[in-house]
């Protein structure tokens, strides 16, 4: 009779511990299946305007390219910004954004600047003589991709010249 219960007890906490890696095996798959093929890609910062009026402003429109197969959503953009190796700025945007499938979307960025890490002195001397600044945008993307939220990477380099 003891054996019995204790052989019925085995096979009870057998089963148990089979189902629960069965279910684990399956959501992990469901998981992975769930990253898409490809990351979303930073292709141009475009038209870019500094707007000095009510303090540095850098207004500009990012053009990013999905190459996969399926549509997601921005869900927010945090970059720093980086003129010559100094951090001068930080985007941090909450959005709602549909990126379409495998096709490029256009997002508009507003960052505050900072000049007095760029040198003031610099600044002026490089607008007035078209001087080019080497910008670098650097952080990530947060998508949600059917439904399930996930991080992109974005390491983007520009030489921008700035005049007045």
């Amino acid at each position: 009779m003891k054996n019995r219960l204790l052989q019925e007890l085995v096979a009870t906490r057998y089963n148990q511990g089979l189902w629960s890696m069965i279910l684990f095996a399956l959501i992990w798959g469901i998981g992975m299946s769930c990253k898409p093929e490809e990351d979303i890609v930073l292709r141009q910062i475009k038209d870019v305007v500094v707007d000095a009026t009510e303090g540095p402003k850098l207004q500009a429109q990012a053009v990013f390219y999905n190459p996969n197969r399926m549509r997601m959503k921005l869900r927010r953009i945090t970059v720093d910004v980086f003129v010559d190796g100094k951090k001068v700025a930080a985007i941090d945007q909450h959005l709602k954004t549909v990126i379409p499938s495998q096709g490029e979307f256009t997002v508009p960025l507003e960052v505050s600047l900072a000049m007095e890490d760029i040198g003031l002195v610099d600044t002026l001397l490089g607008m007035l003589g078209g001087r080019k600044l080497n910008v670098q945008y650097k952080g990530a993307l947060k998508l949600n991709y059917h439904g399930m939220p996930l991080r992109v990477p974005v390491d983007y380099k520009d030489e921008v010249r700035i005049r007045l």
